[in-house]
């Protein structure tokens, strides 16, 4: 069952841009890519650290479609959380983005 979960106004994202949200315990990333939003967690299989930002806080830019782990070099399709490239080799989740009302919402449910 579907269960939408707003988590901010559209325009708070603009093109190029992502935003990280605290989503039921979990970080997850909300990315504007030519005017369509994608999500997925922010985190790698390979080592459970974040993907969109470096150990100084920097934000690990996007590359088209793909971000890449800025510690070993995995990277990941944000459309559809799939691996791309090795050392990861499990997808990491993502999740279906709507806006209503000009709001983002996140599909959250099972």
């Amino acid at each position: 069952m579907a269960e939408w979960l707003t988590v901010c106004a559209a325009e708070d994202i603009p093109t190029g841009a992502r935003e990280v949200f605290d989503v039921d315990g979990r970080w997850v990333a909300v990315f504007n890519v030519d005017g369509q939003y994608y999500a997925i967690e922010d985190v790698c299989t390979h080592d459970g650290n974040a993907l969109t930002e470096d150990a100084q806080g920097r934000p690990v830019p996007l590359e088209g479609y793909e971000i890449a782990c800025p510690r070993h070099g995995a990277r990941f399709d944000v459309r559809t959380g799939k691996v791309l490239r090795a050392p990861a080799l499990r997808d990491v989740r993502a999740f279906p983005v709507r806006v209503q009302d000009g709001m983002i919402q996140l599909n959250v449910g099972t």
